[in-house]
């Protein structure tokens, strides 16, 4: 009995390795099988950033003020169908359609053309390796999380409909013509700029547009005192920004891991394997950094600041989550977790108002992970990476306090001060989030 167990173990570990052997020898697809495979690819990572967009509604809405709940969430889901509705009117062919080495695509709505896909099947052709209308749909839910971000920061103070305006002109034409420059092809990319999955071309722009309208808006009524005291403004319901933070987290498999922009072969899935372990490393990195510093300067745990050591964290390894080894991607989140600690004190001492941290999270660790791709790509120099984060802050920041400063002058963007006090869910919404405690 036992010599027939032992036999019939050999038989199927070596049938086993026999599968295993011909499936290696046999590893390579046809191609329309990865066409399929990129196509799922884009469309899979596409629906965890879509996500992304909950995570930061949540965040959003546990950070500000209750009387400020109602807007935040208003906010979130308008500057999602705008950035939709922008990118597919402009915004992709501004930032994709022949930019060609320089600085600009073209102004045209965007059109899907699969022409490896015919009326009577599949035709391979090596210029269509995965769906257009996949890859859109992949490019238009990151120029949204660029939206995202200036939310947060500008909250308890803006006019609504004055804030989307600034994401129609941010998300059709700022976002994309920055992103033409090295996603497209541009002028960067061919300098030899890197930023795997928009450390710099998503999170820096975003914060680069969020510190022009923190500067131009103003801070809140009564954050700052004439005597340099700072009045804390504490969030009202932080299990929903925790929350807000594990989904966007998630979210952030997505956002790097379909970044590898492929699918289609056994290279590619070990690639994205490695990219989602150094996408965790690094936010766990940032979350540990900014618990033990808070430790060690206030003697206190601050949620808060774990929170936005994990964003951190995720914004520094994401303009290079392939590359480093797993002690690397933690320590590049870790520096992400510090710099929040360090930063966010030094926004308010310079009284830049800043409500949910966004600046420290997606503009300082946006350039710092920039940076960091030299630590691990060899190919990368150094004075590229620095020019790719100076040009790019340079337009935003142009841009976008121009287009602040236009609508200021404009229809304004500030509610009345009684408006403020009051909360803004009342007076631009119309409803509470929380009227059984009124």
């Amino acid at each position: 009995m036992k010599k027939t167990w032992l036999y019939t173990l050999f038989c199927l570990t070596a049938g086993v390795s026999t599968v295993a052997i011909t499936a290696s020898a046999s590893a390579a697809v046809s191609a329309e099988t990865a066409f399929i495979f990129n196509t799922l690819s884009f469309l899979m990572h596409g629906f965890l950033v879509m996500w992304m967009a909950a995570g930061f509604c949540m965040l959003e809405a546990g950070l500000v003020r209750s009387k400020n709940t109602t807007i935040q969430c208003s906010k979130n889901i308008g500057l999602y169908s705008i950035a939709g509705i922008m990118y597919w009117l402009v915004g992709y062919n501004l930032m994709y359609s022949g930019v060609d080495g320089g600085w600009i695509g073209s102004f045209s709505p965007w059109a899907a053309s699969d022409p490896a896909v015919t009326a009577d099947g599949f035709k391979a052709d090596d210029g269509n390796v995965y769906a257009a209308g996949s890859d859109w749909f992949f490019q238009m839910v990151f120029v949204a999380a660029a939206g995202s971000i200036v939310s947060g920061t500008v909250a308890e103070r803006v006019k609504i409909f004055s804030f989307f305006i600034f994401i129609v002109i941010l998300t059709a034409i700022i976002y994309p013509i920055q992103g033409s420059w090295t996603w497209g092809g541009g002028w960067l990319s061919e300098m030899g700029f890197s930023d795997f999955a928009g450390s710099t071309i998503v999170h820096s722009v975003g914060g680069w547009a969020a510190l022009a309208g923190a500067l131009i808006i103003g801070a809140r009524k009564g954050k700052y005192g004439n005597d340099g005291q700072v009045t804390p403004m504490p969030g009202a319901n932080l299990p929903l920004a925790t929350l807000g933070t594990f989904i966007l987290w998630l979210g952030w498999f997505g956002f790097n891991g379909g970044s590898q922009l492929a699918m289609g072969s056994a290279a590619d899935a070990v690639a994205i394997s490695s990219i989602y372990i150094n996408t965790n490393l690094s936010a766990a990195g940032g979350v540990i950094a900014a618990i033990v510093l808070n430790q060690i300067l206030y003697k206190k745990l601050d949620l808060t600041m774990a929170l936005n050591g994990a964003l951190g964290g995720l914004v520094a390894v994401t303009a290079e989550p392939l590359a480093p080894s797993p002690g690397l991607a933690i320590f590049i989140g870790g520096i992400g977790g510090i710099i929040v600690v360090l930063a966010v004190p030094l926004l308010d001492k310079l009284k830049i108002d800043d409500v949910v941290g966004a600046i420290p999270v997606h503009l300082l660790c946006g350039i710092w992970g920039t940076i960091a791709v030299v630590l691990s790509n060899s190919d990368a120099s150094l004075a590229t990476q620095l020019i790719g984060i100076v040009s790019i802050g340079l337009f935003t920041i142009v841009t976008s306090a121009t287009v602040w400063f236009v609508i200021k002058l404009t229809i304004g963007l500030r509610p009345t001060e009684e408006e403020e006090l009051a909360g803004l869910d009342k007076s631009e919404c119309g409803m509470e989030a929380y009227p059984e405690f009124n």
